[in-house]
């Protein structure tokens, strides 16, 4: 394990998260694996790593992983806030139930990650808190009324938190990932919306980025000196054009 030090991923079961997981695994970090699918994270097989079945709105589970984690690895030196539901709707139909659903995890579950650790790093002066957000968290879409809200939410977050932060040298960071085929889209329940969207993805080309290409850049952003701070990154497909 050399002095690689312990990155925690939330969201861990699919998507980026898997990607992250075995990118981090790959270069010897040692592991904290969270999201509520148990045997997906399980199944990665990945050395020095702990998985969890917790949901992130459940602060004392999730905190009580974290520093279950940090007794046998040491402090995180690298949380990524990486769980999040996309539920598309129209604002004026849209059941409040899923607005709500959105807002806690995309936005509390975001908040209750960055407490878990702050003081921590604080503490430290070093340490690295990467949100995933969204290219809705800066650019609006339609059916995407709340998820935006959510994830303009996280994008003003994690701004405040970086200036809090700043003066004790930790980084926190943002990734704004446009299209990208995951099973994101799977949670919203209104099927002609999925169709528009996978159609929109069609004509607009962006398809052939992939998740393992995200994580790869979220690697490259924690890897460099802890001076180097890639305060917001949106990476799309290139063929994407809003």
């Amino acid at each position: 394990m050399g002095n690689k030090k312990l990155v925690v991923i939330t969201g861990a079961s699919s998507g980026f998260g898997v990607e992250m997981a075995k990118e981090f695994s790959e270069s010897g970090y040692p592991l904290l694996l969270i999201a509520r699918r148990l045997e997906k994270m399980e199944a990665l097989n990945l050395p020095n790593t702990i998985c969890r079945k917790i949901d992130v709105t459940d602060k004392k589970a999730f905190e009580n992983a974290v520093r279950e984690a940090e007794e046998k690895y040491g402090k995180t030196d690298l949380i990524i806030n990486n769980a999040g539901v996309m539920l598309l709707g129209d604002i004026a139909t849209q059941d409040g139930n899923e607005w709500k659903r959105m807002l806690d995890i995309n936005v509390m579950g975001v908040m209750n990650g960055m407490q878990i650790v702050m003081d921590d790093m604080r503490k430290k002066e070093s340490g690295t808190i990467i949100n995933v957000s969204s290219i809705a968290g800066v650019q609006a879409f339609g059916n995407h009324g709340a998820y935006c809200a959510s994830k303009f939410g996280v994008t003003g977050l994690t701004r405040v938190a970086r200036a809090e932060m700043s003066p004790y040298n930790v980084r926190v960071l943002s990734i704004m990932p446009g299209a990208v085929a995951t099973e994101l889209l799977g949670h919203t329940t209104d099927k002609n919306i999925i169709d528009g969207y996978n159609q929109w993805k069609e004509d607009v080309g962006a398809v052939n980025i992939t998740a393992n290409d995200v994580a790869k850049t979220i690697k490259f952003a924690y890897e460099l000196p802890q001076a180097v701070s890639l305060r917001e990154i949106i990476i799309t497909d290139t063929k994407q054009d809003a």
